[in-house]
C-alpha cells in the first residue's frame, strides 16, 4: 500500500521562458509571469519518473521578485538565405520552491509489479540530491536549471506579505493518453486544460488536472507499450545499479 507523502525542492536558474502560446503565432516568445502545472511536472520528472508512476504538483512558492527581460534572438529557419530577428521574453532570475507527491498510474495495469513505494521514493530522493537523472530546463532549452533537496517554507519569499494577486486566464496542463482512467472516454486522447492561478502569500495552490474546468481534447495517440525486459525496468533492478548509472552519465555528460 502507498504512503501519502509530500516532498519538496529548489529549483532555481538565470532565465526561464514558460512560454504563452497566444505570443508565439508571430514567431516571438514571451513567458508567463510564473511557472506552469505542465513546466513544473516536467522538472520533476526529469528529476526521477518511471511510467508506472504519475507526478502530482501541489504549490509552488516564489522567492524572488518577478522581472523580465527582453533578448534578441535570431531562429533557425531551414530553407531561408536569412533569418529574421525576433524578441524573446524572459523571466530573469528565478527561484522556485515546490512541493510534489507521486501516484501509481492506474492506466497501466501490466506495470503493477513496479508500485513499490519505498523504492521509487529512494531513487527519487537520491537523484534529487544529485541534481536530477536528466538536464532541468525552465521552460525551454536554452533555460538551464538546478535543483536541490530543500523544505517548502524555508527563506523569506519576496511575496510573502501579498494577500491576492490573479494572474488571468493560463495554461496549466496536459493529461497524456495513458494518464486518464481506462473507464474515461478521454483515454487514448491527449487533452489541454487551462485555469486562473492565484498567488496568495507568496504561494500558488495548484489544482489537479482533471478538475480544470476549462480543457479541451485534441487528439487520439496510440499508446506506448512497455515490455519488461525489453523498454521497461522494474525499479528493484534501477534501485540496485543507482549509483553506477548516475556515474556513467556523468561521465558521458548526460
Amino acid at each position: 500500500m502507498k504512503r501519502e507523502r509530500y516532498y519538496s525542492f529548489r529549483v532555481s536558474g538565470r532565465r526561464a521562458l514558460f512560454s504563452d502560446p497566444a505570443n508565439r503565432i508571430g514567431g516571438e516568445k514571451m513567458s508567463y509571469l510564473i511557472p506552469t502545472y505542465q513546466a513544473l511536472k516536467g522538472i520533476t520528472e526529469s528529476i526521477y519518473w518511471k511510467p508506472s508512476i504519475i507526478w502530482t504538483i501541489h504549490r509552488l512558492r516564489i522567492m524572488n521578485s518577478i522581472q523580465t527581460e527582453v533578448v534578441g534572438i535570431r531562429p533557425i529557419k531551414f530553407n531561408k538565405s536569412t533569418n529574421d530577428l525576433a524578441y524573446y521574453t524572459y523571466l530573469k532570475n528565478v527561484d522556485y520552491h515546490v512541493e510534489v507527491s507521486f501516484d501509481w498510474n492506474k492506466s497501466r495495469p501490466e506495470l503493477a509489479s513496479d508500485w513499490n513505494f519505498k523504492k521509487h521514493e529512494d531513487i527519487f530522493l537520491r537523484s534529487l540530491k544529485k541534481g536530477g537523472r536528466r538536464d532541468i530546463f525552465l521552460g525551454t532549452r536554452e533555460c538551464p536549471g538546478y535543483v536541490e533537496p530543500y523544505e517548502f517554507d524555508d527563506g523569506k519569499g519576496e511575496y510573502d506579505e501579498i494577500e491576492t494577486m490573479s494572474f488571468g486566464v493560463q495554461f496549466h496542463s496536459f493529461i497524456y493518453p495513458d494518464e486518464h482512467d481506462p473507464t474515461d472516454s478521454d483515454y487514448g486522447k491527449l487533452t489541454t486544460n487551462l485555469w486562473i492561478p492565484e498567488l496568495k502569500g507568496g504561494i500558488i495552490n495548484f489544482i489537479k488536472p482533471n478538475e480544470c474546468t476549462m480543457h479541451r481534447t485534441l487528439r487520439d495517440y496510440n499508446i506506448k507499450v512497455f515490455k519488461p525486459g525489453e523498454n521497461f525496468q522494474f525499479v528493484e533492478e534501477m534501485n540496485s545499479n543507482f549509483d553506477t548509472v548516475i556515474n556513467q552519465n556523468n561521465k558521458e555528460g548526460l
